[in-house]
């Protein structure tokens, strides 16, 4: 018996995986993504990101066994809290730099999100792997800078509207394109921030 076959099979994978740098598999998932951007997830396959990227299929596959697998890979590498850090003292003010942040990243991010839009209602493991990348993060970072606000007595612990600034934010982030065929860029977020979420908060 060879040593190979001695390991078990979860060992020669492993052992292949590892053959894969980090820096490499950055890569593909960089590679994947841009493509889902700019074509749309459903014309995007494992061998057009192998061509792109100068590899074999073979070894896509042998990394993440299906499209999906792999790009809920991708979408998970780029985790990132964008608005991790924000804190200005004051709530009206953390808000609008909030603004400026979301209008650095809008149109990467949102047009991720509707190229994405079918295919992660018919695949859980996508839809998980999205909210994970781009979602979850941010409205953690958003609660976190509204309860300081609640905490500094700037604004009442139960008021309505609270509940609702994850939403807004986001909300207007993916509409906007489809209203006027623009993304939301950081002078019109701030603009947002100012005639709808401050007044709604009480705040100015």
């Amino acid at each position: 018996m060879t040593s190979q076959a001695a390991d078990g099979p979860e060992t020669v994978v492993a052992s292949r995986r590892s053959k894969l740098t980090r820096e490499r598999e950055q890569e593909f998932f960089d590679a994947v993504l841009e493509q889902i951007r700019q074509c749309g997830y459903d014309s995007v396959t494992m061998e057009g990101v192998a061509v792109s990227t100068r590899c074999s299929k073979s070894t896509l596959y042998r990394q993440w066994k299906t499209k999906p697998q792999f790009v809920a890979a991708a979408l998970r590498s780029t985790r990132q809290g964008r608005f991790t850090g924000i804190d200005t003292g004051s709530l009206a003010d953390d808000l609008r730099e909030v603004a400026w942040a979301a209008g650095d990243w809008s149109g990467k991010d949102t047009r991720l999100l509707q190229a994405l839009g079918h295919a992660v209602t018919q695949d859980r493991e996508l839809q998980q792997a999205l909210r994970e990348a781009l979602v979850e993060p941010e409205i953690a970072a958003l609660e976190k800078i509204l309860r300081r606000g609640v905490e500094r007595g700037e604004i009442a612990a139960d008021l309505p509207a609270l509940e609702y600034v994850p939403a807004m934010m986001f909300g207007v982030l993916r509409v906007r394109p489809v209203l006027v065929g623009e993304y939301a860029c950081g002078e019109y977020l701030l603009r947002f921030v100012e005639a709808a979420v401050l007044p709604a908060l009480g705040l100015t």
